[in-house]
């Protein structure tokens, strides 16, 4: 592993990875952290792309093996870079064993019902990554800043209280037990963007032609609703943050950055998970060597004839 990546899988434990909420603070959180990393953008790239061969090698096993799902959550405000994230760490995964699911304004069919349910019916497999571009903490963070969002779901009114929010934490880290005791490997990140640089992108997503489909003038009211929107990720993170489901807060603001660090995470965790290819009993592999001798006795031709040299 190139030093550059063994420093940041130091740093990654250290500073960016949260397994308990009880002294969590979205303010001790740099946007703009790159743990002092001082490299060009070749060197970036060079660096992502070992990220990425490594990432392959691993899902190989892990596809084979077929013991294990993965589970990868991305959350975000709007332009922090999600969509980019997919596309640069997850390149070099096999798509037979990858899924991403984007979820956006619920159905009537999903708001009749319970909040996991439509994020339930998409999880991965197992031997397989699920990635959700948003997921169900949209229910405890969209929902939260707009309340009209929750009087849709037609709840029973005794349910809707004020610390329902607080009994959606407990559905949620309920369910990502649940999900490990199964044999699912749960990790989610917070692309963690500053106010400024989401400007900044917004402004680029106008004025430069090939990037005005990204725009959506909705942005503009969320971005109204900052404040609403940290402290309902402040708390949303310091609620369901677990050793067996951590989150992992990612300084969005340096997408070179960003990406390293979720591609060095995902590969730290499904080494930690060893997946090995199976292993054949002896009935398999005699039947095996069988197979073999009866290919290798029709010679090389097409008609079982040798090929001329």
């Amino acid at each position: 592993m190139p030093p550059e990546m063994t420093m940041l899988k130091d740093e990654l434990i250290k500073r960016f990875m949260v397994t308990n909420g009880e002294k969590f603070r979205l303010a001790d959180f740099d946007p703009g952290d790159t743990v002092g990393l001082d490299i060009d953008k070749e060197e970036a790239r060079e660096l992502l792309a070992a990220g990425t061969r490594r990432l392959h090698a691993l899902q190989e096993r892990l596809y084979a093996e077929g013991r294990w799902a993965v589970l990868i959550v991305l959350q975000a405000m709007d332009a922090a870079g999600k969509d980019g994230m997919i596309e640069h760490v997850m390149s070099g995964i096999n798509p037979q064993g990858c899924e991403v699911t984007s979820f956006k304004a619920p159905s009537i069919v999903e708001l009749r019902h319970d909040f996991l349910w439509r994020t339930t019916c998409a999880l991965p497999q197992r031997g397989h990554i699920g990635i959700f571009n948003r997921s169900y903490y949209e229910e405890v963070l969209v929902a939260r800043v707009h309340p009209e969002i929750l009087a849709k779901q037609n709840l029973p009114p005794s349910l809707v209280k004020e610390d329902i929010w607080k009994d959606r934490y407990d559905s949620i880290r309920d369910f990502e037990r649940h999900l490990a005791r199964n044999g699912t490997l749960v990790l989610k990140f917070f692309l963690h963007v500053s106010k400024g640089e989401q400007r900044r992108r917004l402004l680029e997503r106008i004025d430069e032609p090939a990037k005005n489909w990204k725009f959506d003038a909705g942005d503009l009211a969320e971005r109204k609703r900052w404040p609403d929107y940290m402290n309902a990720y402040e708390e949303a993170l310091a609620g369901t943050a677990t050793k067996h489901a951590p989150w992992y807060v990612v300084p969005a603001d340096n997408k070179w950055f960003s990406r390293l660090l979720v591609a060095t995470a995902i590969a730290d965790k499904l080494e930690e998970l060893d997946p090995q290819f199976p292993r054949l009993d002896e009935e398999a592999r005699a039947a095996m060597h069988r197979a073999r001798a009866e290919l290798a006795g029709e010679g090389n031709g097409a008609n079982g004839t040798k090929r001329k040299s």
